[in-house]
């Protein structure tokens, strides 16, 4: 668990009930501009099997972020449903986040990580929070396929 000026970050069960807000937004976030084809989300029933390990962001015990990283292979994790609420962005939680996926993929023997996220200019923000902590863009990767509304990154842990 990570512990910082009242927010911590633990591994819990994406089922929790009070983690629905965080879920709904972040499904409404997906499917604001991009088409069903290319939504590669998780609901959070399918963050609840193994080989995903799912991280909540709190803050005075109130859910404010969530990411999760999945297992592709033992050298190769996936970072999936990463999402900080609206209301909290702006204070560096999403970076908190994942830098904290980082290191606890990094712990669980990883040695690369990628992620797929969009392509629209309404993810120039992730896009660019995640080259700012060496990620890189690279092709489709493990179940992914060329789509002109993903980008693609990855990085050496």
């Amino acid at each position: 668990m990570t512990a910082l000026d009242g927010l911590t970050i633990a591994q819990e069960s994406p089922l929790g009930a009070d983690l629905a807000l965080l879920h709904a937004r972040h499904t409404e976030a997906m499917h604001a501009d991009t088409p069903p084809e290319s939504i590669h989300m998780l609901p959070a029933s399918a963050l609840a099997t193994p080989g995903i390990s799912f991280f909540v962001l709190r803050e005075a015990g109130a859910a404010l972020g969530m990411g999760a990283f999945k297992r592709i292979d033992a050298q190769h994790a996936e970072i999936k449903s990463m999402h900080i609420l609206h209301e909290a962005r702006g204070r560096g939680l999403a970076r908190l986040m994942l830098d904290h996926l980082v290191a606890e993929a990094r712990a669980a023997g990883f040695s690369r990580l990628s992620l797929e996220t969009g392509a629209q200019p309404s993810f120039a923000a992730a896009r660019m929070l995640y080259a700012k902590a060496g990620f890189v863009e690279c092709g489709p990767f493990e179940g992914y396929g060329p789509d002109p509304m993903s980008t693609f990154m990855t990085r050496m842990l």
